[in-house]
């Protein structure tokens, strides 16, 4: 993971304002692929302004509070002098910044910090509104902390990968910039920016929250969401393409039942399918029904919309919410400690999206093998001409059986795991930031199996030429076919895979707009 650019970003206007609400998972995403450049709203600053005041008053009254002159965790009893309360801080962070494992991706840790910005913005951290725009200067100069994957429990927030991403804000640690890791002090030397040394609870503040679950997380499912749609348009070109029939997919059959996500796949299976010459070709066959992986996609697929519609639901929240401790409230100069940074409320439903990612995938898989095999299709084995002197879609097949089942294994739920920490202060913990990786894997893998059966289904269409399939369909493989030639002898399928997958994160999004 690495910068493009070997040249300084220039300066840019913001494109996104935090105000701790509003966001979105396609804002975010977008924000996060483009390098947008990142502010914060003049609301937030106000509301960021007094909560400040309500830390400036404590500390001007000598008062002893959690989390401003004391200790943490453990040490909450351990009260601190004031000449040492920004070293406190300081020692937080650093201490904090335990990660281990490959760095994250720069779109996510891009949202990382537009997620944490968005929730200080809520003004119920108490850290001056200076510190998160140092933050977001880093950011938007094209500086990338180094932010480990692992090393998070998903409670007391993600606070090992938040403090990798907060030690680039005082000059700590490497980042990315021009295109190599380098210290960050030297990247923030090369962008005009200065560190910043950190006041009362301000270390707290950045630290403390979900936005690592809910950045990989975000980032996966708006790419899951995406997949849903790529894969009622695969499972579409497969069923004409095995002579399959659309009856299974009558309104009157899916409205008997009432599920949301079924109605929108049987829709889009009907639009996308329409005047098809193919599926007329056979339609006095005698045949009744199909299997299951085609008479049943309306029924799996919107299965796997709806928990996603969940997740999704689950993840905006969370995405606009304040997941501080202690918390300061303002209006009433109060702070009160609570439990707002425990992954739960993220942890599940990440993990109900990536079983139901597994079995999107996993129903693909078995529409493959149904086109390659020829006892199923009675079309060319392996799908392709001279079998024998050419091999065909057999490995591409064996490909999406292995990721299918690799996913298996990772769609373990991470939320019913449970370790004590901190001296066991914090005796229950979500794990939500593994669950959000598993997921993110999960997705990665979901995404090459919807690959080979676009792959497959078009390659099947071949066969049935001159018939054609309907115009959304035709207009499908035609795209497939400008990123991806005919199978007519064998060569190297990785790089066909390669050419799909680009356009499925691109230029299909165009193609599934208008799909419900």
């Amino acid at each position: 993971m690495r910068s493009k650019s070997k040249k300084p970003p220039a300066s840019r206007a913001a494109l996104l304002e935090l105000s701790g609400a509003g966001l979105t998972i396609e804002t975010l995403r977008d924000a996060a692929e483009s390098a947008a450049g990142i502010a914060l709203a003049p609301a937030a600053i106000r509301r960021m302004k007094a909560s400040r005041a309500v830390v400036d008053g404590i500390l001007a009254r000598g008062e002893v509070r959690y989390g401003i002159n004391t200790g943490f965790g453990n040490f909450a009893t351990v009260t601190i002098p004031p000449g040492e309360l920004a070293r406190l801080q300081h020692n937080l962070v650093v201490s904090h910044a335990a990660g281990v494992g490959r760095p994250l991706a720069e779109p996510q840790v891009r949202a990382l910090a537009i997620l944490r910005a968005n929730c200080l913005a809520r003004g119920h951290s108490g850290i001056r509104p200076g510190t998160v725009e140092r933050l977001l200067d880093l950011i938007n100069a094209g500086i990338v902390p180094v932010v480990p994957e692992q090393g998070s429990v998903g409670a007391s927030g993600d606070l090992a990968p938040l403090a990798h991403l907060a030690c680039a804000v005082i000059g700590i640690g490497d980042s990315f910039y021009l295109g190599a890791r380098v210290a960050t002090k030297d990247a923030l030397r090369l962008a005009g920016l200065a560190p910043i040394v950190l006041g009362a609870k301000e270390g707290l503040s950045l630290i403390n929250g979900t936005q690592t679950t809910t950045a990989i997380g975000a980032l996966a499912l708006a790419r899951a969401l995406d997949l849903a749609k790529l894969a009622d348009l695969a499972a579409a070109l497969s069923t004409d393409a095995l002579l399959g029939t659309d009856a299974a997919f009558d309104e009157r059959i899916i409205r008997s039942r009432g599920h949301a996500g079924a109605a929108a796949v049987a829709q889009n299976l009907r639009v996308t399918m329409k005047g098809s010459p193919l599926r007329e070709s056979h339609r006095g066959c005698g045949k009744v029904q199909d299997a299951y992986s085609l008479r049943c996609i309306p029924q799996v697929h919107g299965a796997v919309r709806d928990a996603l519609a969940h997740a999704r639901r689950a993840i905006e929240v969370e995405m606009n919410s304040s997941t501080d401790n202690p918390m300061v409230f303002a209006e009433d100069g109060e702070i009160l400690s609570g439990g707002n940074f425990h992954g739960a409320p993220v942890g599940l439903p990440l993990d109900a999206a990536s079983a139901s990612m597994v079995v999107l995938a996993s129903i693909s898989e078995r529409r493959i093998e149904r086109l390659v095999n020829p006892v199923l299709s009675e079309l060319p084995a392996f799908l392709t001409p001279e079998g024998g002197l050419n091999s065909g879609f057999m490995i591409l097949h064996v490909t999406a059986a292995s990721l299918v089942s690799e996913s298996k294994g990772l769609a373990h739920p991470a939320s019913v795991d449970s370790i004590p920490t901190s001296a066991n202060k914090e005796d229950h913990v979500s794990m939500s930031t593994t669950a959000a990786r598993r997921f993110a894997q999960i997705v990665d893998n979901a995404e090459s199996v919807i690959a080979v059966e676009l792959l497959s289904a078009a390659q099947a269409l071949e066969f049935r030429r001159p018939l054609r399939t309907s115009r959304p369909l035709e207009a499908l493989h035609a795209q497939i076919r400008e990123c991806v030639p005919k199978w007519e002898r064998d060569r190297e399928a990785w790089r066909d895979l390669e050419a799909i997958r680009e356009w499925m994160r691109g230029g299909a999004r165009k193609l599934i707009a208008a799909l419900a």
